[in-house]
């Protein structure tokens, strides 16, 4: 018995990725959130070795070196910047805001 195929058979041409040419290469593009526009860049994390930021999304650490995504206000500054995770970017309007944080826990 052979092992299983997970391509399809025949002629078809796979698919192109979904994603823009700046989701390849680091480039921004504009997303709606929350009513404002927002400038969203996807970073492979590489060049943040040794830092750390926590995720708004859900609250947990994002590691350094690992890929995430960078999202600011339009019309915002550098200190409006927020890293995300990928995931928690993507399900942004399916989550609450309310995010349980024990008396001493930080606040980023």
């Amino acid at each position: 018995m052979s092992p299983r195929r997970n391509r399809p058979k025949g002629g078809d041409q796979p698919t192109a990725p979904t994603g823009g040419p700046g989701d390849r290469f680091g480039l921004g593009r504009t997303e709606t959130y929350q009513g404002e526009e927002w400038s969203v860049r996807h970073v492979s994390g590489a060049s943040a070795q040794g830092k750390r930021y926590r995720c708004p999304g859900c609250d947990q650490e994002i590691p350094s070196g690992v890929p995430h995504v960078v999202a600011w206000p339009e019309y915002g500054g550098v200190d409006d910047r927020r890293h995300w995770h990928k995931a928690c970017w993507n399900a942004k309007d399916r989550r609450t805001s309310r995010v349980q944080r024990s008396r001493n826990a930080p606040r980023y």
